[in-house]
């Protein structure tokens, strides 16, 4: 897939949103339909008064810089284990057939529990010990922070999304004790110069899950494919998050809310770093389109499932590729 470049994004295809309101305990409604609004024509958003603070945000930076510098016989000791934490190396992603591997390594991680929680979650297959480097002793310290911060703030958006569609708060939250959402630090060298049109930093794809959490650094690189195919570049804007909905929303909405392609591209130059959650409630979570179907008319686009089935259905795709020479597709 050759890459077209990217038009200039316009100030209203992707809207920013104060979010601040939801943070501060009163009336949601304003800010919920214009959140709703957002998900169901881009599935892109930007958001300002997200919660997390400058500070946990550059300590992350400065910690995953740490990391990724680390020769690469280190790097490779935390590599992923089977609850998906750990460290994929360069060219370990490919997210379509005939693509070329992509160019970003990452670091991901999950919720840290005790000894005896993970023994009691013992058949859930996501829910289990991170893996931190032992090269960097305050790692965790530095970059575990990021997670909780950006559930909480995908907490809030996910209750405001099922106000602005005329539904409970907790429609897409009624288990969330221990969710299984992932922390990445995604790193992305610059772009070579002879890659033709065909490399990228991600190439194009949707998430798998239920809502993703992005942090850009000032670099720049991401954009999304709108609905007549066109690449749209999503800029970095100080002091905001991007926030998109993913594939397991499109279906839990019944395809009302939009699960929007999109890609990875660093020209700059420049060392790129995105922190990402990608946030998913408990694996056993159930994922019933019929919620959104109030109507006489409607009828649920696709069978009800788990958060965990769901998840494990796309992780074993992605997992059947690296099984075969030691890859991994994208599943942040």
């Amino acid at each position: 897939m050759t890459r077209a470049e990217p038009k200039t994004l316009s100030a209203t295809q992707v809207p920013v949103i104060d979010i601040s309101p939801l943070y501060a305990g009163g009336d949601p409604t304003a800010v919920a339909r214009e959140l709703y609004r957002a998900a169901t024509e881009v599935g892109f958003i930007y958001v300002r008064g997200h919660g997390i603070s400058r500070e946990t945000i550059a300590r992350t930076r400065e910690h995953g810089f740490r990391f990724f510098r680390l020769p690469a016989e280190e790097k490779a000791k935390s590599a992923t284990n089977s609850y998906h934490h750990g460290y994929l190396r360069p060219g370990g992603s490919k997210m379509y057939d005939d693509a070329k591997v992509d160019l970003k390594e990452s670091f991901l991680w999950g919720v840290e529990l005790d000894d005896a929680a993970y023994a009691a979650a013992r058949d859930n297959p996501m829910l289990g010990p991170n893996v931190w480097p032992a090269a960097l002793p305050d790692f965790k310290d530095g970059v575990y922070p990021f997670l909780p911060a950006a559930q909480t703030c995908a907490e809030h958006i996910l209750r405001a999304f099922a106000i602005g569609a005329g539904l409970p708060a907790d429609t897409f939250l009624k288990h969330t004790d221990r969710p299984v959402s992932r922390g990445s630090i995604q790193y992305y060298p610059p772009q070579p110069a002879d890659s033709n049109g065909e490399q990228f930093g991600v190439a194009p794809h949707t998430d798998f899950g239920v809502l993703t959490v992005l942090c850009q650094d000032e670099v720049g690189g991401l954009q999304i494919q709108d609905l007549h195919g066109d690449w749209l570049a999503v800029p970095p804007i100080p002091d905001t998050l991007v926030i998109n909905v993913g594939d397991l929303l499109e279906r839990w909405s019944n395809g009302v809310y939009r699960s929007t392609p999109h890609r990875v591209i660093n020209a700059s130059g420049r060392e790129r770093m995105s922190l990402v959650v990608g946030y998913d409630p408990n694996y056993e979570s159930l994922v019933d389109p019929a919620v959104m179907c109030r109507d006489a008319d409607d009828e649920p686009k696709y069978q009800p499932i788990t958060v965990g089935d769901y998840l494990m259905w796309r992780f074993e795709k992605a997992f059947a590729y690296r099984k075969a020479d030691g890859g991994e597709t994208h599943a942040h």
